[in-house]
């Protein structure tokens, strides 16, 4: 227990006082246990009869109050309590602090906290039996795994099980030398700035993009240029020339389309890598979810020249407080990256590594993902049937056979009409997200993301009959406004 005697007085009196602060100041909270007097006596170096005696002083003021058996408590008082720190406003300390506080909104995919229905993309489904077994195996890890650190580059173990998944599911060959574990994709993507952007390069994002990959390159001092994407992917014809370090691209299921990029696309894409020397960042974000019966390989199996930086991670397909996530690496690279993983962290925990290792090991992994692909298809299916039913024509689904979300375009209104159809489901227990965020500048069109990993297919069913009542509501409110301004209002 911290506490200075003021040196005025008898040592008990000089205690009494101190303890005496401590509680009024709210240092010492109603209900907390003081320490034996004993104990007491040996942390400040007085004898055993002075600290009995500031306890009795305490307890006949009502200051503490002893417990047959347990000991001495504070306490229940009414006590004022100093006032928070003021905080206060200073101009940004550094360069990249300025930067970051442009980012105004940091959960843009958390908006609707207290909904029956959260259509929120980007967490995966909740499985109790996994949990169930993950706690099986942290148990064994935590018996099993040395108390020291593991590696930079992570544990040996669980990289040679990421190259035998890969090499298995997504046609990606390569050694565990190559592999590095990262705590999520969001630090691979931090990494990747720090090794290959100086502040003011530029860097290629797709258009529109997962706004994390826009916060993290802005915060960095990079300028952002948007390149289309199409129903095949990536424009390539319209990437810069001559070409910025980096390209960061998600080929197997376009966050946020949902479109698949086509061979030629692909082979283009790595043309254009391989003729003006840059490098690709892949970010193969939910590639274990595809519903078609065979899914395309990822662009890292068709690399021959070594440009592509794939990044997978286990937060999407496990659990979204797991945070760990793995990029194969260019040989050429592959240095720099462990020693920008060392210098941010020094590596990931090595518990839940051998966790995860002897998961995979066993066939747990592949097991829950084959549960899991059935599941999320099943509820894919009945959010667009749902959405067809009670939404009809006035939303345009995006045919896509992979992920975890679903983008219905809305043709008929135009951004403002559906910024209020969000507020409108809020207010009736639906959680809606729009497409807007993700672009540098707004589309043409106003669409919506809706994730499907979070309810069951009865709740699906039930939240696209909300989605339809709530475009019936804003439907008549429309039709009340002047022929003028709805006119105005609608797209083309």
């Amino acid at each position: 227990m911290f506490l200075i005697l003021d040196g005025d007085g008898p040592q008990y009196s000089q205690l009494t006082r101190a303890m005496r602060a401590a509680i009024l100041s709210g240092r010492m909270g109603a209900g907390s246990r003081l320490p034996p007097t004993r104990q007491l006596a040996q942390e400040l170096g007085l004898s055993r009869t002075t600290v009995m005696a500031a306890y009795e002083q305490l307890r006949a003021e009502g200051f503490i109050e002893a417990r047959t058996g347990s000991g001495s408590y504070v306490a229940a008082l009414q006590t004022n309590h100093p006032p928070p720190p003021t905080v206060r406003s200073i101009v940004a300390p550094s360069r990249y602090a300025s930067r970051a506080r442009l980012i105004q909104d940091r959960t843009i995919a958390r908006t609707h906290r207290d909904v029956r229905y959260d259509l929120q993309y980007g967490n995966p489904l909740i499985n109790p039996y996994l949990s169930e077994i993950w706690g099986r195996e942290l148990a064994r890890a935590a018996a099993y795994t040395a108390p020291n650190g593991v590696s930079s580059e992570g544990l040996l173990a669980l990289r040679v099980q990421i190259c035998e998944y890969l090499a298995r599911r997504r046609g990606v060959q390569t050694v565990p030398e190559n592999v590095l574990i990262v705590s999520g994709t969001q630090q691979a993507l931090s990494l990747a700035t720090r090794v290959l952007l100086n502040e003011g390069d530029s860097v290629v994002l797709e258009e529109p993009h997962y706004f994390g990959v826009y916060q993290a390159m802005v915060a960095h001092g990079a300028r952002v240029l948007g390149v289309p994407v199409d129903e095949q992917g990536l424009l390539c014809a319209a990437l810069p020339k001559p070409s910025p370090p980096l390209i960061c691209v998600t080929p197997s299921h376009q966050f946020p389309t949902g479109a698949a990029m086509s061979l030629p696309r692909r082979l283009e894409l790595l043309r254009h890598a391989h003729a003006q020397r840059c490098w690709i960042l892949e970010d193969d974000y939910d590639g274990e979810f595809s519903y078609r019966a065979q899914p395309l390989a990822a662009l890292r199996s068709l690399d021959r020249d070594d440009r592509v930086i794939y990044v997978g991670t286990f937060s999407k397909v496990m659990f979204g407080s797991l945070r760990l996530a793995y990029m194969v690496l260019p040989v050429a690279l592959r240095e720099d990256f462990i020693n920008a993983k060392f210098l941010s962290d020094f590596g990931c925990s090595g518990i839940e590594q051998a966790a995860l290792a002897h998961f995979m090991e066993s066939g747990g992994f592949e097991r829950h993902l084959r549960l899991a692909r059935k599941e999320l298809k099943a509820r894919r299916e009945e959010l667009i049937r749902g959405l067809q039913h009670y939404a009809g024509a006035r939303v345009e689904i995006v045919d896509s056979s992979a992920g975890m979300h679903v983008v219905a375009w809305l043709p008929g209104y135009d951004h403002a009409a559906v910024q209020e159809l969000v507020d409108l489901a809020h207010a009736r227990g639906l959680g809606l997200y729009p497409m807007a965020p993700h672009y540098l500048n707004a589309p043409a069109r106003p669409g919506l993301l809706l994730g499907y990993c979070g309810l069951s297919a009865q709740e699906l069913r039930e939240a696209m009959q909300l989605l339809g009542n709530c475009l019936d509501e804003l439907d008549r409110r429309l039709g009340d406004q002047p022929v003028e301004l709805r006119q105005r209002r609608c797209m083309p």
